[in-house]
């Protein structure tokens, strides 16, 4: 009896899940705090998704954008308030708008715990460079990413979020060279200092986080590599520069000037022959 039991709740868990395909592939995506669940497969019009999402322990809640909805992804930024907490969502397998169930429980699948603080990828920095009058410093002014919070109607930035945890990694090298270095910064303005002077260097920047545990880098900057400044611009001031292109334009125009006389006198002093 036990084992009819047993047949009877499986071959029922396979009749609600061929109605309602259950969802695979449940996963978190999140950039800077705009964190995103995605899912497969897409719904046929027989069905559709819900999500439901709670902190660990906590209730479950429901966004209205992804509440019988046709699509596989859910944006759950705004919800996820309490950056420090871990949350878990479901997505489950439900009628589409408008349409009843005599179901009870619906089929679905749970998602892996998530953390914001912990969890989020933090994207590339963007930054400018000022190399010194000397060229044995740089100045780098790193701008902080933003992220999807925002409070009081002003959009956040990791460095609003994480505070003084903050850093930035700078690597650096001489240009055309495999040697590294790495300097740590709590600055978004990192002065880099004993540079050989004469020489091009390349910088790359990324966020830091020490003290966070899991993903403590974030995504590596575009390389930027500064000038060795050995123009002529240079080594004369504009004025010289200037008046040696003046003069050479004038050298120029004179040489042609006189070309032209001398074949004009040419063809004057020509005889022409007499037909016999």
């Amino acid at each position: 009896m036990w084992q009819s039991a047993c047949l009877c709740v499986v071959l029922l868990s396979r009749c609600v899940s061929g109605l309602y395909p259950v969802a695979y592939n449940v996963s978190w995506k999140s950039t800077n705090f705009k964190t995103v669940l995605s899912w497969e497969p897409r719904p046929s019009a027989e069905y559709s998704y819900s999500v439901e999402f709670s902190q660990v322990g906590g209730d479950k809640q429901r966004n209205h954008h992804c509440t019988r909805s046709s699509s596989t992804v859910c944006d759950l930024s705004a919800f996820l308030t309490d950056l420090s907490a871990c949350y878990t969502a479901d997505v489950l397998s439900e009628p589409p708008l408008g349409a009843t169930s005599d179901l009870v429980e619906f089929p679905h699948t749970s998602s892996s715990s998530f953390c914001p603080y912990r969890d989020t990828d933090i994207s590339q920095p963007d930054f400018v460079m000022k190399v010194g009058e000397d060229q044995r410093t740089v100045l780098l002014y790193v701008t902080d990413p933003v992220t999807a919070l925002f409070k009081d109607g002003r959009q956040l930035s990791i460095r609003d979020v994480f505070a003084e945890q903050l850093q930035y990694r700078v690597t650096y090298r001489k240009n055309k060279s495999s040697g590294k270095k790495v300097l740590d910064s709590g600055s978004s303005v990192i002065e880099l200092t004993g540079l050989d002077p004469g020489e091009s260097y390349c910088f790359s920047v990324q966020v830091f986080l020490p003290n966070r545990e899991g993903k403590q880098l974030g995504d590596m900057s575009q390389t930027r590599c500064s000038s060795t400044d050995s123009s002529i611009t240079k080594e004369y001031s504009l004025g010289v520069v200037a008046g040696g292109v003046l003069l050479a334009v004038l050298v120029t125009g004179l040489m042609i000037g006189l070309t032209v006389i001398c074949c004009r006198r040419r063809r004057r002093k020509a005889v022409p022959l007499r037909g016999v």
